[in-house]
Parts: structure tokens; C-alpha cells; sequence
């Protein structure tokens, strides 16, 4: 477990899935922690405070930055987690699809540092030291037919947390994470089939689909003093899946296996 007492830090996508295990755990880890989700679900409500906001609605997530940073007493943390995706070829996209897909995953991280920084800022001057860390993707680098818009904007999200590593230096750190393929319910069709399960599981190194706590894990030692000189990178969390190369990988891997 990571130190983090002292922090306050909002999450945003943080009502389920990976976000809420983010949130879940900078709060184990000693942090007062705060949620903002577009849909928060009164039946299964997260265990922190949560404010409703799209973070592609800039009004609506400043306001809710400022909310929590109220309640919470500061902001010293924030996690850009809301995002979500879609599947079709690249030319069936509408105008208003690609906008939407772009405007949450990208534009929605933008918001969320601009409305943040002045209150990360304000923790630094203060001798509590401030974080950023925006979850990417590994399709950023390892684009996926028909995920075209998504794989885009998770590209446009590590180009950002680089430019905003440097622009908040030293106040702010910024770092990004990129998690592979994750058990959540986005996910739950594959994860449920075991025949799936195994094809994508044969293709990962470290032979199994990654765990939210996984992720929340690296986020959380992101914000903490043991990357007290990690800024501008992003860490992808992938149990290895990335790491093969397609031309060559299964016919070498048939050959090294005689030689088990």
C-alpha cells in the first residue's frame, strides 16, 4: 500500500469500473477522495462523495471540481478516468459519434485539468504535493479495427499528459496510465465465456485478463511520494499483451516450445 494521507483527490468515471476502484483505493491508501460520474446509480451509490457532471460539459465539470475540492478541503489529486468506447469501421462514425467519442475522451481530460490546476497549484504552494494521472489506453499505440475515434482521442490523452507534465512542472506532476484488456462489465461478454476468456488470456503474457485493482494500483503509486520524479510518462498496465510481435511471436513461440 501507498501513502497517501494528506491527499484529497476526485476521481471522475469514478462510480464503477475502474474508477471506482481508483477511487476505492486512494482512499485505502489514506486520501479523502471525491467521484464525479455522468451516471450515478442510486441503487449501487460509491462510498465517497459523488457529484453528477459530464466532464465533456466544461461548466458542468468546473463546477463539480470546485464542489469537491470544497468539501474535501483542497485538491492535491486528480484522476481524468471518465471515457468510454465504441466498435464500427471508421467511415460509418456520424459527426455527432466522433464528436461525442473525442469530446468525453479527450476533451473531458482537458477540462478536468484546466479547472484543476489552479487547486493542485494551491496544494504545492502549500507543501502537498499535486498529481495528475489521465487513464489512456493501449490503443493509443496499438490501434484496434473499428475503435478508430476512441484509439484517437487515447492517443490526443498521452500527447496531453506530456504537454501538461511540462507547462505545470515542478508544481504538478502529470502522468498517464494505459491499461490492456480489464474485467469490468464493458468487458463482462468475454470475460464470462470461458472459450473467449482463453483466446484472449493465450495472448497475454502473464496469462490473465487484468483486474481493476490492477490498474488502481499503479494509479495509486502514481500519486504518491515513490514517483516523486516521475512526470510525463505513461505506464501501460497490460500484463505483457502488447509486447509480442505479430509477424514472428506464434512461430518462434511453436519453436522455443520444443526445446521445453
Amino acid at each position: 500500500m501507498t501513502d497517501l494521507s494528506g491527499h484529497r483527490a476526485l476521481v471522475t468515471g469514478g462510480a464503477r469500473g475502474i474508477g471506482r476502484a481508483v477511487a476505492d483505493r486512494l482512499a485505502a491508501d489514506g486520501a479523502r477522495v471525491a467521484v464525479v460520474d455522468v451516471d450515478l446509480d442510486p441503487d449501487d451509490p460509491p462510498p465517497h462523495p459523488a457529484l453528477a457532471a459530464d466532464v465533456a460539459d466544461a461548466a458542468a465539470l468546473a463546477a463539480a471540481v470546485a464542489d469537491a475540492a470544497d468539501a474535501l478541503g483542497g485538491l492535491s489529486i486528480l484522476v481524468n478516468n471518465a471515457g468510454f468506447g465504441a466498435a464500427k469501421p471508421l467511415d460509418r462514425y456520424s459527426d455527432d459519434e466522433w464528436a461525442r467519442l473525442v469530446g468525453v475522451n479527450l476533451t473531458g481530460v482537458w477540462h478536468g485539468i484546466r479547472a484543476a490546476v489552479p487547486l493542485l497549484r494551491a496544494s504545492a504552494a502549500a507543501g502537498v504535493s499535486a498529481a495528475v494521472v489521465n487513464i489512456a489506453g493501449t490503443v493509443a499505440s496499438r490501434p484496434t479495427r473499428g475503435e478508430g475515434p476512441y484509439a484517437a482521442a487515447k492517443a490526443g490523452v498521452v500527447a496531453l499528459t506530456r504537454t501538461a507534465a511540462l507547462e505545470y512542472a515542478p508544481d504538478v506532476r502529470v502522468n498517464a496510465v494505459s491499461p490492456g484488456y480489464v474485467a469490468t462489465r464493458l468487458t463482462r461478454a468475454v470475460v464470462d465465456d470461458d472459450r473467449l476468456r482463453r483466446r484472449v488470456e493465450g495472448r497475454i503474457p502473464l496469462g490473465r485478463i487484468g483486474a481493476v485493482g490492477d490498474v488502481a494500483g499503479v494509479v495509486a503509486f502514481l500519486c504518491s511520494a515513490d514517483a516523486a520524479y516521475l512526470t510525463g510518462q505513461d505506464l501501460i498496465v497490460d500484463g505483457g499483451s502488447t509486447l509480442p510481435s505479430h509477424q514472428s511471436d506464434e512461430l518462434l513461440k511453436g519453436l522455443l516450445d520444443a526445446w521445453r
